[in-house]
Protein backbone atom coordinates (compact mmCIF):
# COMPACT_ATOMS: atom_id res chain seq x y z
CA UNK A 1 0.00 0.00 0.00
CA UNK A 2 1.09 3.51 -1.16
CA UNK A 3 0.51 6.17 1.32
CA UNK A 4 0.35 9.79 0.32
CA UNK A 5 -1.16 11.19 3.55
CA UNK A 6 0.18 13.81 5.93
CA UNK A 7 0.27 11.61 8.53
CA UNK A 8 0.91 8.76 9.85
CA UNK A 9 3.54 8.56 6.57
CA UNK A 10 5.51 6.15 5.42
CA UNK A 11 8.61 5.34 7.16
CA UNK A 12 11.85 3.77 6.03
CA UNK A 13 13.16 0.11 6.91
CA UNK A 14 15.51 1.88 9.48
CA UNK A 15 12.77 3.03 11.16
CA UNK A 16 10.10 0.01 10.76
CA UNK A 17 12.96 -2.17 12.48
CA UNK A 18 13.41 0.10 15.80
CA UNK A 19 9.07 -0.58 15.73
CA UNK A 20 9.30 -4.15 15.70
CA UNK A 21 11.75 -5.18 18.62
CA UNK A 22 10.85 -5.26 21.94
CA UNK A 23 9.94 -2.14 23.71
CA UNK A 24 13.57 -1.51 26.28
CA UNK A 25 12.84 -0.03 29.82
CA UNK A 26 12.92 3.82 29.96
CA UNK A 27 14.06 5.17 32.96
CA UNK A 28 17.86 4.40 32.20
CA UNK A 29 20.99 6.28 31.74
CA UNK A 30 20.60 5.30 27.91
CA UNK A 31 17.67 5.91 27.54
CA UNK A 32 17.92 9.49 28.79
CA UNK A 33 20.84 9.88 26.57
CA UNK A 34 19.13 9.01 23.45
CA UNK A 35 16.55 12.07 24.55
CA UNK A 36 19.15 14.46 25.53
CA UNK A 37 20.43 13.95 22.15
CA UNK A 38 16.89 14.56 20.84
CA UNK A 39 16.58 17.86 22.42
CA UNK A 40 19.94 19.31 21.30
CA UNK A 41 19.25 17.63 17.43
CA UNK A 42 15.68 19.18 17.70
CA UNK A 43 16.78 22.74 19.21
CA UNK A 44 19.67 22.42 16.35
CA UNK A 45 17.46 21.62 13.27
CA UNK A 46 14.91 24.67 14.16
CA UNK A 47 17.95 27.24 14.70
CA UNK A 48 16.26 27.88 18.16
CA UNK A 49 17.83 30.96 20.19
CA UNK A 50 20.61 30.33 22.74
CA UNK A 51 19.16 28.89 26.16
CA UNK A 52 15.88 27.28 24.33
CA UNK A 53 14.43 24.09 25.75
CA UNK A 54 12.92 20.97 23.82
CA UNK A 55 10.17 19.03 25.67
CA UNK A 56 8.36 15.24 23.94
CA UNK A 57 5.06 15.16 25.13
CA UNK A 58 3.24 11.45 24.51
CA UNK A 59 0.28 12.84 22.43
CA UNK A 60 -0.77 14.10 18.99
CA UNK A 61 -0.11 17.40 17.51
CA UNK A 62 -2.98 18.41 18.95
CA UNK A 63 -2.15 17.71 22.32
CA UNK A 64 0.88 20.05 21.83
CA UNK A 65 -1.36 22.93 20.84
CA UNK A 66 -3.36 22.96 23.86
CA UNK A 67 -0.50 22.43 26.09
CA UNK A 68 1.15 26.02 24.23
CA UNK A 69 -2.96 27.43 24.91
CA UNK A 70 -2.50 26.10 28.64
CA UNK A 71 1.16 26.14 29.68
CA UNK A 72 2.25 29.63 28.28
CA UNK A 73 -0.58 31.59 27.55
CA UNK A 74 -2.50 33.05 30.43
CA UNK A 75 -5.65 35.27 31.54
CA UNK A 76 -4.21 38.21 30.81
CA UNK A 77 -3.00 37.76 27.35
CA UNK A 78 -5.37 39.37 24.05
CA UNK A 79 -4.79 36.53 21.55
CA UNK A 80 -5.02 37.00 17.81
CA UNK A 81 -5.62 33.55 16.02
CA UNK A 82 -4.92 32.32 12.17
CA UNK A 83 -7.92 30.59 10.97
CA UNK A 84 -7.94 29.39 7.59
CA UNK A 85 -8.97 26.05 7.95
CA UNK A 86 -9.39 22.73 10.19
CA UNK A 87 -6.25 23.39 11.84
CA UNK A 88 -6.92 27.12 12.28
CA UNK A 89 -10.08 26.30 13.69
CA UNK A 90 -8.60 23.52 16.86
CA UNK A 91 -6.51 26.87 17.40
CA UNK A 92 -9.82 28.57 17.81
CA UNK A 93 -11.54 25.79 19.40
CA UNK A 94 -8.67 25.42 22.45
CA UNK A 95 -8.69 28.87 22.99
CA UNK A 96 -12.48 28.70 23.59
CA UNK A 97 -12.38 25.64 25.55
CA UNK A 98 -9.58 27.32 27.68
CA UNK A 99 -11.41 30.58 27.99
CA UNK A 100 -8.83 32.71 26.36
CA UNK A 101 -9.39 36.32 25.23
CA UNK A 102 -8.93 36.41 21.41
CA UNK A 103 -9.69 37.51 17.96
CA UNK A 104 -10.06 35.07 14.96
CA UNK A 105 -8.41 36.48 11.58
CA UNK A 106 -10.75 34.11 9.25
CA UNK A 107 -9.60 33.30 6.12
CA UNK A 108 -11.21 32.16 2.85
CA UNK A 109 -10.50 28.35 2.42
CA UNK A 110 -7.08 27.95 0.59
CA UNK A 111 -6.02 32.01 0.24
CA UNK A 112 -2.91 33.61 1.80
CA UNK A 113 -2.97 35.91 4.78
CA UNK A 114 -2.80 38.98 3.58
CA UNK A 115 -0.85 42.17 5.00
CA UNK A 116 -3.71 44.16 5.42
CA UNK A 117 -5.77 41.57 7.21
CA UNK A 118 -3.03 41.55 9.76
CA UNK A 119 -2.24 44.76 10.32
CA UNK A 120 -5.94 45.81 10.97
CA UNK A 121 -4.50 44.03 14.33
CA UNK A 122 -1.01 47.05 14.61
CA UNK A 123 -1.29 48.69 17.81
CA UNK A 124 -4.71 47.40 19.64
CA UNK A 125 -3.08 45.60 22.83
CA UNK A 126 -2.94 41.96 21.38
CA UNK A 127 -0.22 39.85 23.65
CA UNK A 128 -0.18 36.79 21.41
CA UNK A 129 -0.79 35.41 17.68
CA UNK A 130 -1.04 31.45 17.19
CA UNK A 131 -0.57 30.49 13.68
CA UNK A 132 -0.42 27.06 11.87
CA UNK A 133 2.45 27.91 9.41
CA UNK A 134 1.62 25.57 6.92
CA UNK A 135 -2.86 24.99 7.47
CA UNK A 136 -2.41 21.38 6.05
CA UNK A 137 -6.28 21.01 5.03
CA UNK A 138 -5.72 23.01 1.98
CA UNK A 139 -2.13 23.39 1.44
CA UNK A 140 -1.92 26.49 2.07
CA UNK A 141 2.14 28.13 3.33
CA UNK A 142 1.55 31.64 5.21
CA UNK A 143 3.75 34.38 4.77
CA UNK A 144 6.12 33.64 7.87
CA UNK A 145 8.24 36.65 7.66
CA UNK A 146 5.24 39.11 7.62
CA UNK A 147 4.01 37.72 10.46
CA UNK A 148 7.15 37.54 12.49
CA UNK A 149 7.34 41.32 11.08
CA UNK A 150 4.04 41.89 12.47
CA UNK A 151 4.71 40.31 15.93
CA UNK A 152 7.93 42.05 16.02
CA UNK A 153 6.51 45.85 15.33
CA UNK A 154 3.79 45.13 18.16
CA UNK A 155 5.67 43.54 20.80
CA UNK A 156 3.31 40.35 20.18
CA UNK A 157 4.77 36.48 21.40
CA UNK A 158 4.22 34.06 18.32
CA UNK A 159 3.31 30.82 18.42
CA UNK A 160 3.71 28.52 15.53
CA UNK A 161 2.34 25.12 15.02
CA UNK A 162 4.75 23.58 12.70
CA UNK A 163 3.80 20.27 12.50
CA UNK A 164 3.24 19.78 8.71
CA UNK A 165 6.17 22.36 8.44
CA UNK A 166 8.48 21.07 10.12
CA UNK A 167 11.74 20.20 7.85
CA UNK A 168 9.27 20.68 4.85
CA UNK A 169 9.49 24.13 4.77
CA UNK A 170 12.08 26.81 5.47
CA UNK A 171 11.66 27.40 9.29
CA UNK A 172 14.40 29.31 11.53
CA UNK A 173 12.93 30.12 14.96
CA UNK A 174 15.47 32.73 16.12
CA UNK A 175 15.08 34.52 12.48
CA UNK A 176 11.23 34.51 13.22
CA UNK A 177 11.31 35.72 16.96
CA UNK A 178 9.17 32.66 17.66
CA UNK A 179 8.35 32.12 21.28
CA UNK A 180 7.39 28.55 20.42
CA UNK A 181 7.25 26.22 17.55
CA UNK A 182 5.45 22.74 18.14
CA UNK A 183 5.50 19.49 15.70
CA UNK A 184 4.93 15.90 15.28
CA UNK A 185 6.67 12.47 14.74
CA UNK A 186 4.20 11.13 12.42
CA UNK A 187 5.01 14.20 9.68
CA UNK A 188 8.19 14.66 7.90
CA UNK A 189 9.60 13.05 10.86
CA UNK A 190 8.31 10.32 9.09
CA UNK A 191 8.18 7.77 12.28
CA UNK A 192 5.16 6.38 14.51
CA UNK A 193 2.49 8.75 15.54
CA UNK A 194 2.24 9.22 19.26
CA UNK A 195 4.43 11.93 20.14
CA UNK A 196 4.56 15.70 19.83
CA UNK A 197 7.25 18.06 20.58
CA UNK A 198 7.53 22.10 21.68
CA UNK A 199 10.51 23.95 21.51
CA UNK A 200 10.25 26.78 23.87
CA UNK A 201 12.32 30.00 23.70
CA UNK A 202 13.83 31.68 26.53
CA UNK A 203 10.60 34.33 26.31
CA UNK A 204 8.25 31.18 26.70
CA UNK A 205 10.07 29.22 29.35
CA UNK A 206 9.86 32.32 31.32
CA UNK A 207 5.84 32.05 30.69
CA UNK A 208 5.93 28.47 31.70
CA UNK A 209 7.74 29.09 34.67
CA UNK A 210 5.39 31.91 36.07
CA UNK A 211 2.06 30.76 35.03
CA UNK A 212 -0.19 29.24 37.15
CA UNK A 213 -0.56 25.11 36.68
CA UNK A 214 -3.31 24.40 34.42
CA UNK A 215 -2.64 20.66 33.64
CA UNK A 216 -0.85 17.31 35.21
CA UNK A 217 -0.48 15.41 31.94
CA UNK A 218 0.04 17.82 29.69
CA UNK A 219 2.44 20.12 31.75
CA UNK A 220 5.41 22.10 30.50
CA UNK A 221 6.68 22.53 33.72
CA UNK A 222 7.12 19.14 34.50
CA UNK A 223 8.27 17.83 30.80
CA UNK A 224 10.69 20.40 31.22
CA UNK A 225 12.08 19.53 34.85
CA UNK A 226 12.22 15.96 33.86
CA UNK A 227 13.87 16.58 30.66
CA UNK A 228 16.86 18.40 32.15
CA UNK A 229 17.73 14.47 33.29
CA UNK A 230 16.38 13.04 29.80
CA UNK A 231 13.23 11.72 30.89
CA UNK A 232 9.23 12.39 30.94
CA UNK A 233 7.10 12.46 33.73
CA UNK A 234 5.44 9.40 32.65
CA UNK A 235 5.65 7.14 30.36
CA UNK A 236 6.17 7.75 26.96
CA UNK A 237 6.27 6.43 24.00
CA UNK A 238 9.42 4.99 23.90
CA UNK A 239 9.88 3.02 20.56
CA UNK A 240 8.68 5.93 18.85
CA UNK A 241 11.48 8.49 20.44
CA UNK A 242 13.59 5.67 20.00
CA UNK A 243 12.91 6.02 16.16
CA UNK A 244 13.23 9.99 15.81
CA UNK A 245 16.47 9.39 17.51
CA UNK A 246 17.37 7.55 14.26
CA UNK A 247 15.95 10.09 12.23
CA UNK A 248 17.93 12.97 13.87
CA UNK A 249 20.92 11.02 13.38
CA UNK A 250 19.89 10.51 9.68
CA UNK A 251 19.19 14.02 8.85
CA UNK A 252 21.91 15.31 10.78
CA UNK A 253 24.15 12.98 8.63
CA UNK A 254 23.00 15.15 5.71
CA UNK A 255 21.61 18.41 6.77
CA UNK A 256 17.91 19.79 7.32
CA UNK A 257 18.42 21.38 4.30
CA UNK A 258 19.00 18.44 2.18
CA UNK A 259 16.26 17.20 4.03
CA UNK A 260 13.94 19.76 2.95
CA UNK A 261 15.28 20.30 -0.48
CA UNK A 262 14.25 16.37 -0.67
CA UNK A 263 10.56 17.27 0.31
CA UNK A 264 10.88 19.87 -2.51
CA UNK A 265 11.67 17.77 -4.91
CA UNK A 266 8.85 15.80 -4.70
CA UNK A 267 6.57 18.00 -4.50
CA UNK A 268 7.65 19.33 -7.58
CA UNK A 269 8.11 16.81 -9.56
CA UNK A 270 4.42 15.38 -8.63
CA UNK A 271 2.73 18.69 -9.32
CA UNK A 272 4.52 18.91 -12.82
CA UNK A 273 3.03 15.64 -13.71
CA UNK A 274 -0.83 16.60 -13.15
CA UNK A 275 -1.05 19.28 -15.30
CA UNK A 276 -2.84 17.42 -17.78
CA UNK A 277 -4.90 16.01 -15.62
CA UNK A 278 -8.39 17.37 -14.38
CA UNK A 279 -7.29 18.48 -11.12
CA UNK A 280 -6.66 22.19 -9.90
CA UNK A 281 -4.26 23.07 -7.14
CA UNK A 282 -6.44 24.84 -4.07
CA UNK A 283 -3.97 27.11 -2.56
CA UNK A 284 -2.58 30.32 -3.32
CA UNK A 285 1.10 29.31 -1.61
CA UNK A 286 2.12 25.81 -1.27
CA UNK A 287 3.98 23.97 1.16
CA UNK A 288 6.22 21.16 0.06
CA UNK A 289 4.47 19.10 2.32
CA UNK A 290 1.34 18.77 0.37
CA UNK A 291 -0.90 19.51 -2.54
CA UNK A 292 -4.47 20.16 -1.99
CA UNK A 293 -6.67 19.51 -4.91
CA UNK A 294 -10.01 19.78 -5.99
CA UNK A 295 -11.26 17.20 -8.77
CA UNK A 296 -13.22 19.00 -11.44
CA UNK A 297 -15.37 16.28 -12.91
CA UNK A 298 -15.99 14.18 -9.76
CA UNK A 299 -16.33 14.10 -6.16
CA UNK A 300 -13.51 14.17 -3.74
CA UNK A 301 -14.37 11.42 -1.55
CA UNK A 302 -14.80 8.99 -4.36
CA UNK A 303 -12.04 9.53 -6.12
CA UNK A 304 -9.57 8.51 -2.53
CA UNK A 305 -11.88 5.63 -2.23
CA UNK A 306 -11.27 4.19 -5.76
CA UNK A 307 -7.27 4.96 -5.25
CA UNK A 308 -7.44 2.74 -2.09
CA UNK A 309 -9.62 0.05 -3.03
CA UNK A 310 -8.11 -0.59 -6.61
CA UNK A 311 -4.67 0.66 -6.52
CA UNK A 312 -4.05 0.62 -3.07
CA UNK A 313 -2.86 3.89 -2.73
CA UNK A 314 -3.55 5.87 0.06
CA UNK A 315 -4.25 9.89 -0.59
CA UNK A 316 -5.47 12.13 2.34
CA UNK A 317 -8.97 13.52 2.69
CA UNK A 318 -10.51 16.30 3.80
CA UNK A 319 -13.25 16.49 6.18
CA UNK A 320 -16.30 19.25 6.75
CA UNK A 321 -17.79 21.01 3.68
CA UNK A 322 -14.55 20.51 1.98
CA UNK A 323 -15.16 16.36 2.30
CA UNK A 324 -16.48 15.69 -1.31
CA UNK A 325 -14.41 18.84 -2.79
CA UNK A 326 -11.05 18.38 -2.15
CA UNK A 327 -8.29 15.98 -1.30
CA UNK A 328 -4.61 16.04 -0.83
CA UNK A 329 -1.29 14.66 -1.83
CA UNK A 330 1.42 14.57 0.72
CA UNK A 331 5.02 14.57 0.01
CA UNK A 332 6.81 13.96 2.95
CA UNK A 333 7.65 9.98 4.51
CA UNK A 334 9.52 7.61 2.69
CA UNK A 335 8.35 8.29 -0.97
CA UNK A 336 9.84 8.83 -3.97
CA UNK A 337 9.75 9.83 -7.57
CA UNK A 338 8.97 6.06 -8.80
CA UNK A 339 5.96 6.23 -6.27
CA UNK A 340 4.64 9.98 -7.55
CA UNK A 341 4.73 7.90 -10.60
CA UNK A 342 2.86 5.20 -9.68
CA UNK A 343 0.21 7.41 -8.69
CA UNK A 344 0.08 9.76 -11.14
CA UNK A 345 -0.47 6.47 -13.73
CA UNK A 346 -3.54 5.41 -11.59
CA UNK A 347 -5.11 8.89 -12.21
CA UNK A 348 -4.19 8.77 -15.63
CA UNK A 349 -6.11 5.08 -15.55
CA UNK A 350 -8.67 6.55 -13.56
CA UNK A 351 -9.16 8.92 -15.91
CA UNK A 352 -9.31 6.66 -19.09
CA UNK A 353 -12.08 4.81 -17.15
CA UNK A 354 -14.01 8.10 -16.57
CA UNK A 355 -13.63 7.58 -12.83
CA UNK A 356 -11.96 11.03 -12.47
Amino acid sequence: MLNFTVGPVMCSDEVRAIGAQQVPYFRTPEFSSVMLENERLMLEFLSAPLGSRCVFLTSSGTGAMESCVMNILNDSDKVIVINGGSFGQRFVDLCRLHERDFTEIKLEFGKQLRREQLYEYSEKGYTALLVNMHETSSGVLYDMPMISGFCRENGIMLIIDAISAFLADELNMSELGAAAVVTGSQKALAVQPGVSIVALSPEALRRVETNKEKCMYLSLKEALKNGERGQTPFTPAVSTLLQINARLRAIQFGGGTSEREHIAGIADDFRSKIKDLPLEIVSESMSNAVTALHPLNKGAKEIVKILKDEYNIWVCPNGGEMADKVFRVGHIGYITKDDNQALIDALHDMQKKGLL
